[in-house]
């Protein structure tokens, strides 16, 4: 009988990648939330409460940045490393890690491994994988210290930061950024640079790359090779919609929020027109889903934060350390409509054709996304005082995983606080990727009902 109920327990969790990863993201949340439960993570020295320490750690995990206590005041250096930690591994990806593991250790990958590190990567053929793993640690490291000597660099001269402070800040603020969690060390986030560019640019860039996702940067970088030799460059849709795409919302973002701010005497109004420029384009990359802030959000027009709640659903791209429905998702709906509008029998763009399969999980994303968000700022409302306007931005800001906030996450019930969490974990791992995890078998019609049309609109 123990054998038996060993094997159907390996069968739940190995019948499915996706499901490994929803259970390995959990495990790592639950072990972040008993270290920072310890005395020694907090910085004076007493043990921090069970709800505190279990959000803090799945918005770690879920390199999301939404926080109930002040990271730079109320953690130790232990506790601020344990959090580094989280973040690192989540963006990194549970799977992906312990596939880098396993290759670096045995030089090769079992096929289980193979298949598991898929589902988290994204990637397109098992063969593939080997390359995509050392991809990411490679890129990963080399961004991260890229940025992080960078604002070590303006923290000494700048700022005239010891030299230690200068290199923990800078390494913090750059793991941060590339993994696009948002937590930040100070507890106004990035007001105090808000007029530095030496400090926002970096910061902004990392988030960037960061969100445009792991098979993007790899693809780029391998194609730019290819066309010092053949003169030519041919990207894969996936990467031409996902720079086209985040360029433009970047873009509209920035426009946007110089727009609406402009004016506003307690974000952009005081500032002269270069920083205005500068800050309406951080926060523009910012609802990408990286949660830094360098103007206060709290104060922002109800206009400029339905900009950001748009931009926040939408996300990064896939495959990344961004969330939110991923901007591919969003360009997929979009090239959908613009189909059905002109009457065509498929999606197209770009000379390729969209797959019905692929236009029917970008509608189960978003539609997924949209009851997910409705449903908790139902509940939230419920739960507290707070404006319609600041509720949602707060569940939008949760389940894109970004960390932006108008200052009432603290404020919040504990049980609000426990939605949170669920809505942290769900938009890290995304909807499918949930649903596929928690399924126990997949089924398989074997024949096709005969087609009737409904009526529609």
């Amino acid at each position: 009988m123990p054998s038996r109920l060993r094997s159907t327990w390996h069968a739940l969790l190995t019948a499915h990648p996706a499901r490994l990863v929803a259970i390995a993201f959990g495990f790592v949340i639950l072990l972040g939330t008993l270290l920072l439960s310890l005395p020694i993570a907090a910085e004076d020295r007493s043990a921090t409460g069970l709800i505190p320490a279990l959000f803090t750690s799945t918005s770690a995990v879920c390199v999301t940045g939404l926080a109930v206590v002040d990271t730079g005041t109320h953690w130790s250096t232990f506790g601020e490393g344990v959090i580094l930690a989280l973040i690192q591994v989540g963006g990194f990806g549970i799977m992906t890690l312990a596939s880098l593991l396993a290759l670096l250790v045995s030089g090769k990958l079992r096929l289980r491994m193979q298949l598991t590190a898929q589902a988290e990567t994204k990637s397109l053929g098992l063969g593939d994988v080997r390359r995509v793993l050392l991809g990411v640690a490679g890129t990963t490291l080399i961004v991260e210290l890229s940025v992080a000597a960078l604002l070590a660099l303006r923290f000494r001269f700048g700022y005239d930061h010891a030299v230690g402070q200068s290199a923990y800040s800078g390494f913090f603020h750059a793991v941060s950024a590339f993994n696009n969690a948002g937590f930040g060390l100070h507890f106004d986030s990035l007001t105090g640079y808000s007029s530095d560019p030496w400090v926002m640019l970096p910061i902004a860039a990392a988030v960037i790359f960061g969100g445009l996702g792991f098979p993007v940067l790899l693809e780029v970088l391998r194609h730019r090779h290819r066309r010092r030799t053949t003169g030519r460059r041919k990207w894969s849709l996936h990467t031409r919609l996902t720079l086209l795409v985040t360029v433009l919302l970047l873009a509209a973002g920035s426009v946007l929020t110089c727009a609406l701010e402009w004016t506003n005497g307690d974000t952009l109004g005081p500032m002269h027109t270069g920083e205005k420029l500068l800050n309406g384009f951080f926060h523009s990359v910012m609802t990408r889903t990286a949660g830094f802030n360098a103007i206060d959000v709290g104060a922002l027009q109800p206009a400029t934060l339905l900009v950001t709640c748009v931009l926040m659903f939408i996300g990064g791209g896939s495959a990344g350390t961004a969330g939110g429905i991923k901007v591919t998702t969003f360009a997929v709906l979009g090239v959908a409509i613009l189909a059905e509008v002109r009457g065509e029998p498929a999606a197209q763009t770009m000379g390729r054709r969209i797959a019905p399969a692929v236009l029917r999980q970008a509608l189960t994303v978003a539609l997924l996304g949209v009851g997910l968000v409705i449903a908790a700022t139902i509940v939230l409302l419920t739960l507290t005082d707070e404006p319609f306007e600041a509720v949602l931005f707060e569940t939008v800001s949760a389940f894109g995983t970004v960390g932006l906030s108008t200052g009432i996450t603290a404020d919040i019930p504990a049980f609000g606080q426990v939605v949170l969490i669920l809505l942290m974990f769900i938009g890290r791992l995304g909807p499918v990727t949930l649903v596929s995890a928690l399924a126990l078998r997949e089924r398989t019609r074997r024949y096709e009902l005969p087609e009737e049309r409904p009526v529609i609109g």
